[in-house]
């Protein structure tokens, strides 16, 4: 046992100081920098964990794999990953696994968006001199005027995620709003908000899948779904079961993830983008607007309207510009994914999710600027009276 009196004879620091004299003066404050950097990190990291700091939006060091235990992170990565064919146009190579991959994909990102894009998990079209938050509200609050919703109406958000639009539907028309999301990590965050915000008397969620509604025939007077059923294996499913949940006369509406009349299936590039939009979206192929146009009236749907919000009006500027604003801030947040990784201070695969997300992005622009999809292509439906 090395004593108070001849610590400094101990084999391991006399080597480490002789390794410390090699480096220059230079080198020398670099690595204290370095260290100091990465001690700080992991100080904040453990306040911030463990002291319950914050609940309301995640931070960097609190990104998590959500209903998925930090262990069996990287695992579920692997079989997300894999889950993908290879061949160009494939997506999800077996159809029946979509519900699971679609649960593990939200537990695997939902941090992650909450913490770099805000509650509402999905895109808008930026207006005249208008932020991108309010540009968000205005999105979600049109919603609420196409179903002409009012006190009393009882309406239906299929693939609530964390709750973000659900909120402010209900806030502006006073309706009553139930939300259903296939992941219990964002019933849970919604509850949370809901209630923070003051929302929780209109606005309630459950877990469930909407391919399987559990509520009876004629319960909701109006029903949306904002950016979400393209998640569904077949889209004839999940509008079959609103057209069911709806009653007579009710109407559905859905911003629609879908590529657009400029997609070529014969150009390399646009497949390239839509296969990269697929994997890092958890979706399990793309369709066409004619595709979902078709959907809803094969169910029994009277279409009442089809309108790319993407390009409908001149003067808006594009959604996918936020993206760009925000790439500089993804790759920050990546070094400090990374870092957090190589501390071992995040679950192990968080970082290879983190760079999924990073690389869609761009896929995202390259999809809006070359304009072969839209994540907002307006659908109206009208169950029969």
């Amino acid at each position: 046992m090395v004593g108070i009196g001849d610590w400094r004879s101990c084999p391991l620091l006399v080597k480490a100081n002789d390794k410390w004299g090699c480096f220059s003066k230079e080198e020398q404050v670099g690595v204290a920098v370095a260290g100091s950097a990465t001690l700080a990190l992991a100080g904040v990291f453990i306040y911030r964990r463990y002291s319950g700091a914050s609940k309301n939006r995640p931070t960097i060091f609190e990104l998590s794999g959500g209903s998925i235990e930090k262990d069996k992170v990287k695992n579920e990565w692997d079989n997300y990953e894999s889950s993908y064919g290879k061949e160009a146009g494939e997506g999800i190579k077996d159809r029946s696994k979509t519900v699971q991959l679609v649960d593990v994909f939200y537990s695997l990102v939902t941090d992650i968006y909450e913490y770099g894009w805000g509650q509402s998990f999905h895109f808008s079209p930026k207006l005249p001199g208008k932020n991108w938050v309010a540009s968000e509200a205005a999105h979600e609050a049109r919603v609420a005027v196409e179903l002409g919703l009012r006190p009393g109406m009882k309406v239906l958000d299929c693939g609530c995620g964390v709750g973000g639009p659900m909120r402010t539907v209900a806030s502006v028309s006073g309706a009553h709003v139930t939300g259903i999301t296939i992941n219990q990590y964002q019933v849970d965050r919604a509850t949370h908000h809901n209630a923070r915000l003051g929302v929780a008397p209109l606005a309630d969620v459950v877990r469930g899948n909407f391919c399987e509604l559990p509520f009876p025939p004629n319960t909701f007077d109006a029903a949306y779904a904002i950016e979400a059923t393209c998640h569904a294996a077949k889209l004839e499913d999940v509008y079959g079961q609103i057209f069911q949940a709806l009653k007579p006369g009710g109407v559905f509406l859905s911003y629609e993830w879908v590529s657009t009349k400029d997609f070529d299936a014969a150009n390399p590039e646009h497949v390239r983008i839509i296969d990269e939009i697929n994997f890092g979206n958890g979706l399990p192929e793309m369709r066409t607007w004619q595709q979902a146009e078709d959907a809803g009236k094969a169910v029994g749907f009277k279409l009442v309207t089809s309108l790319d919000l993407a390009v409908a009006s001149q003067v808006a500027d594009g959604w996918w510009k936020r993206l760009e604003e925000l790439a500089w801030q993804n790759e920050v947040s990546h070094v400090a994914v990374s870092t957090l990784d190589a501390l071992w201070l995040a679950p192990k695969g968080l970082k290879e999710v983190h760079n999924m997300l990073r690389n869609v992005a761009r896929s995202l622009v390259a999809g809006g600027q070359t304009g072969v999809f839209s994540p907002m292509h307006m659908l109206v439906f009208q169950k029969p009276k």
